[in-house]
């Protein structure tokens, strides 16, 4: 099940078993297909096919499991099943690949709203499942989430298109035909949007680079 239930006006999604023992599992071009027709039983299995990469997807965007990860897993799944439906899906890509791309839109929208509101990055972090590190270790952890928080900060700055392209491509590991077939741009394009992506982050953190030696040498 979802592990939030959604409120009266949001529709529920719920898992039903896959079938009796030894049956096949539909493929992604069935889920689909019993999606737009309404075939809630089959449907359902959409998100038990579907759950692990958006679940990773918006891990990587915050770098931890914010307290309303459930309501953005449904998120997720309420824009999934509405495209669906819509036959706004093109099947140009992989399934996961493409809810892996919606699960990043959705964070990256997020993330702008609680940046806007200035509380983005006051959140505590916190590794689940970890072993408490060397002091060593810890301090290097520590820094790497300080320098991940500092890209993401940039990247919310930046135009949205490039932003999610380098995300996708440097954090995710797609490749650009894969962002391309997500983005619905030409694989030229999506390439233009990772370099020209690239170029705008690190002119910010070269320019807040140069702003932090500055004041260090005035301090």
């Amino acid at each position: 099940m979802i592990p939030r239930p959604a409120g009266p006006s949001r529709p529920a999604l719920r898992l039903v078993p896959a079938g009796h023992e030894g049956e096949q599992p539909p493929s992604d071009e069935q889920i689909i297909d019993a999606v737009q027709r309404g075939e809630h039983r089959v449907a359902a299995l959409l998100y038990d096919r579907l759950f692990g990469v958006v679940d990773h997807t918006l891990f990587r965007v915050f770098g931890r499991r914010e307290v309303d990860h459930d309501d953005l897993v449904q998120t997720v799944f309420e824009q999934i099943v509405v495209t669906l439906s819509r036959r706004s899906y093109a099947r140009a890509c992989n399934l996961k690949t493409w809810a892996s791309s919606i699960a990043s839109h959705v964070g990256f929208n997020a993330l702008r709203s609680r940046r806007r509101e200035r509380r983005v990055l006051d959140r505590e972090v916190t590794v689940e499942g970890t072993v408490v590190p060397t002091r060593t270790d810890a301090e290097s952890l520590a820094a790497a989430r300080v320098e991940l928080d500092r890209v993401r900060r940039h990247l919310l700055a930046m135009k949205p298109d490039q932003a999610q392209t380098v995300f996708l491509h440097d954090v995710l590991g797609h490749e650009l035909a894969e962002i391309a077939l997500m983005m619905q741009v030409s694989v030229a394009a999506a390439q233009s949007r990772l370099v020209r992506g690239r170029r705008e982050l690190y002119r910010r953190l070269d320019a807040e680079s140069r702003v932090r030696a500055q004041v260090g040498e005035l301090t």
